[in-house]
């Protein structure tokens, strides 16, 4: 069996705002004989928006209709309309998340770019899918290496660390190319927060050169050096590290692949360094020049500065069709956060399993009750017929005061025991249900599940955080 979703992904960042279109197709790996198991078999962009600017009302707020005005261009040129839309991800990055009305837009978006289509942010993330989209990935499980892919947009770093195709950690840090912006007259008319406190010196107004940049710009790759593990001390990078975030500088890494904007001014400089209007061209180059990045090979994502947008809608969703059970569920179902059971929760008797999902329920209980959340669990790997009927008694029991307050199960498995788990739920609980399978998931994370595809056979989803970056 193969099917198809057209995907789309928008990524409004700090610099530019871009549009993507991809089509996913759907395979079933498995013989006639065995349980079906549909994967994603190819991810190809179809469409390829222009790279506009970000439009901006001030320095604190996104103009809202700007960024709609730019999607609804970039519809009618690419030919395909929102209504075919069937996945996807809205995505805002960058110092951009922290605009006032960062949640607002992009809550605007969600609706106007197709029925399910998220709305997401947070740097872990924003890591990942600008990896994936610049094919960190798989270089990584190519040249069996250890890798570390920055992502240097505008406003931040995104960090993603591979270790022979595996993601170890993600980190961000508040290092781009636009954290001070210039005019044709080289005169200073942005300053960033973070670069005021550290450089007061530094004033909008000033007429600046290169060699007043120098330091500046010094500080930032080394900020860099220091998240990649290659020089002593840990002072730029706590310094420019995003609020919220953790990054550990890794050890072994023997790669470094490089996507976002100032990755094209690394290895295609403009010739004048203010070409852009920002530090973008004098970062690319400073990092280029670093005789400490340079020990390791430096390698040029298939993606630069489209490798987030590429990301977001080419490799933000997933599918669950193994055996997948729903009744009476209405789709899309979004932003329902994951209650994770941890290993020795799950494989204890039924009732100190019930117990123990009914104690971290209160995690999602505030004065107005209950909210709606998603089970998450690991699952046995070929669990006999009892096992089965025993985690799903435990379960009905502990998710009873979510039923009571007006919500129904949604259990996410990493096994493929969905619809046998799904089925024993069924008898023990009334009205609607959902069981998923081959998604994993932890707490903090959200997840998206779209309406039936492919004849009913699989689920998208994606699994998001929401996590807005606090304003400076």
């Amino acid at each position: 069996m193969t099917d198809q979703l057209l995907s789309v992904g928008i990524d409004i960042g700090t610099s530019t705002t871009q549009l993507v279109l991809s089509r996913l197709t759907l395979l079933n790996r498995a013989n006639p004989f065995s349980i079906p198991r549909i994967e994603i078999a190819d991810r190809d962009v179809i469409y390829r928006s222009a790279v506009h600017f970000t439009p901006l009302l001030d320095e604190r707020t996104i103009d809202a209709q700007g960024v709609r005005d730019i999607g609804e261009k970039e519809y009618r040129t690419s030919g395909y309309n929102k209504g075919q839309v069937q996945t996807g991800a809205v995505i805002i990055t960058g110092e951009t998340a922290r605009k006032e009305n960062a949640r607002q837009v992009l809550e605007s978006l969600s609706g106007f770019a197709g029925d399910f289509v998220v709305a997401t942010a947070g740097p872990d993330l924003e890591s990942v899918l600008a990896a994936r989209g610049a094919g960190a990935d798989e270089y990584s499980k190519e040249h069996r290496c250890r890798l570390l892919h920055f992502d240097i947009g505008g406003g931040t770093s995104n960090l993603a660390l591979y270790d022979r195709g595996e993601l170890v950690a993600t980190g961000c840090l508040d290092v781009g190319g636009r954290l001070i912006k210039i005019d044709r007259e080289q005169v200073v008319t942005y300053i960033t927060p973070k670069l005021r406190r550290l450089f007061p010196q530094l004033k909008t107004g000033w007429r600046i050169t290169q060699v007043d940049l120098a330091p500046i710009v010094g500080a930032l790759v080394r900020a860099l050096e220091q998240a990649a593990g290659l020089t002593g001390g840990a002072d730029r990078l706590e310094q420019f590290r995003t609020e919220d975030t953790q990054w550990i500088p890794p050890q072994g890494v023997t790669h470094l692949s490089f996507s976002g904007g100032v990755a094209d001014c690394m290895f295609e400089p403009p010739e004048n360094e203010f070409a852009y209007g920002d530090i973008g061209a004098l970062l690319g180059r400073a990092i280029m020049c670093s005789p400490a990045l340079s020990r390791l090979r430096m390698v040029r994502g298939v993606e630069t500065i489209r490798a987030t947008v590429v990301g977001a809608g080419a490799h933000a969703t997933d599918v669950s069709g193994s055996t997948i059970y729903h009744r009476g569920v209405s789709f899309p179902q979004k932003n329902i956060p994951i209650l994770k059971l941890t290993r020795e929760e799950e494989n204890a008797d039924e009732q100190v399993l019930a117990a123990a999902i009914r104690d971290k329920l209160r995690w999602y209980s505030d004065e107005e009750g209950l909210s709606q959340i998603a089970l998450g669990l690991r699952g046995r790997n070929g669990p006999s017929y009892a096992q089965v009927q025993s985690l799903a008694r435990a379960v009905a029991r502990g998710l009873e005061p979510l039923r009571s307050g007006g919500f129904f199960p949604i259990v996410v498995v990493e096994q493929d025991i969905a619809k046998a788990l799904g089925q024993a739920l069924g008898a023990l609980v009334e009205g609607p249900l959902l069981s998923l399978d081959g998604i994993g998931v932890e707490n903090g994370d959200y997840i998206d599940i779209g309406a039936p595809v492919a004849g009913g056979a699989v689920l998208p989803v994606v699994i998001k955080t929401l996590v807005f970056n606090k304003k400076e």
